[in-house]
């Protein structure tokens, strides 16, 4: 299955509850990962449910590349759906190696798809398939779960906050490995997560739900860098998306320097990427600097050239959103409106863009 396969997912769905009703009316292109971002009680994990076969109750309609889920006559259970399911706890067999738990799965499975030990290749899993899963971190656990969800040869992949409960070091350890799965393997993911960075990372396309309604949906560096007021009222500020190169490791400083399109950044390191891969990062517009002069004696890393393309000011505010074209890549920065007045920021201007290394930790 190509990488670049698109899938049709067409959901006409609506479930009540007490206060609260999902109701979507979406046709949605798959390819690669789609993050379903929003806040807490926005209806992501319903929406997964529904999608899954797992939600009673569902007014509608669910069908995947013209294959009907359900709609008024068809009930599809979910173990006759072709959906792998992620959950926030691994949910493992507890009495089961490591090892034992991905023989179940992959015995189990009707069609033999993915070999158990591509599944085991590409979760990093080797050293782990003897050991007892309760004696695995969390991210481990997840690393297992993941691998035993390919092993079911699922056509459509749903992971419903899998790093939730991991810490910083545990997701950095883990990002790069969901990654690499619809490249590898070929299967659309959704990937539903209430943190911008994540979304930023890993997704290529993005839904923002909002009160149980899809609200946009688009490329991500498209929805995640918006001007709109319902970004800061959704929980994030603009974040702008840049996709660069590896040029080389720093194993001594734990950098990695990188290539955007001719000029370079320095970036912490990363797990599982080797030069001349393609990296995402993400840049939060409150963490970006400009100056119309070449700075010194700064400790910041990262100087970038780029015009000023397009300067949104607040009338009732302080602060204004200033839009830089950076190597085609449009790079926003929140800056106040003296500071846009006291620079004469225009646009055409020619700035420069201070970038610190620390502001890309978050992402990993």
């Amino acid at each position: 299955m190509s990488a670049n396969a698109r899938h049709a997912l067409r959901l006409r769905a609506r479930v009540d509850f007490p206060g609260f009703r999902l109701d979507v009316d979406e046709v949605l292109e798959l390819t690669g990962v789609t993050g379903l971002f929003g806040p807490s009680g926005s209806g992501k994990s319903t929406l997964l449910r529904v999608i899954a076969g797992l939600e009673e109750g569902v007014n509608g309609s669910v069908s995947f590349n013209d294959k009907v889920w359900q709609d008024g006559t068809v009930f599809l259970p979910a173990c006759a759906r072709p959906v792998g399911y992620v959950f926030q706890d691994a949910r493992l067999f507890s009495h089961l190696s490591v090892e034992g738990n991905l023989l179940f799965a992959a015995n189990r499975s009707a069609d033999q798809g993915i070999a158990l030990a591509e599944a085991v290749s590409a979760m990093g899993l080797q050293p782990l398939l003897q050991r007892h899963v309760d004696t695995l971190s969390g991210g481990e656990r997840q690393r297992v779960a993941i691998a035993r969800t390919l092993l079911t040869n699922p056509q459509l992949l749903l992971l419903d906050e899998p790093l939730a409960a991991l810490d910083t070091q545990r997701k950095r350890e883990i990002l790069p490995y969901i990654d690499g799965l619809p490249g590898r393997f070929g299967i659309p993911a959704i990937y539903v997560s209430h943190s911008v960075d994540e979304i930023a990372r890993l997704a290529d396309n993005v839904m923002l739900l909002d009160g149980g309604r899809i609200v946009a949906a688009g490329r991500v560096e498209k929805i995640l860098n918006r001007n709109e007021p319902r970004s800061s009222q959704m929980g994030f500020e603009a974040v702008s998306v840049l996709q660069v190169t590896v040029l080389e490791h720093l194993p001594e400083l734990h950098l990695l320097r990188v290539d955007h399109h001719g000029q370079t950044l320095t970036v912490p390191a990363v797990d599982r990427v080797t030069t001349g891969e393609s990296l995402r990062l993400s840049v939060h517009s409150g963490d970006v600097v400009l100056a119309t002069d070449l700075p010194t004696g700064l400790s910041v890393r990262n100087v970038l050239n780029g015009t000023v393309i397009d300067i949104a000011e607040d009338p009732t505010g302080a602060f204004a959103k200033v839009d830089v074209d950076v190597n085609g890549a449009t790079i926003r920065a929140q800056l106040t409106r003296h500071a846009v007045h006291e620079l004469k920021l225009n646009a055409g201007s020619d700035v420069y863009v201070l970038l610190k290394t620390a502001s890309f930790d978050r992402d990993f």
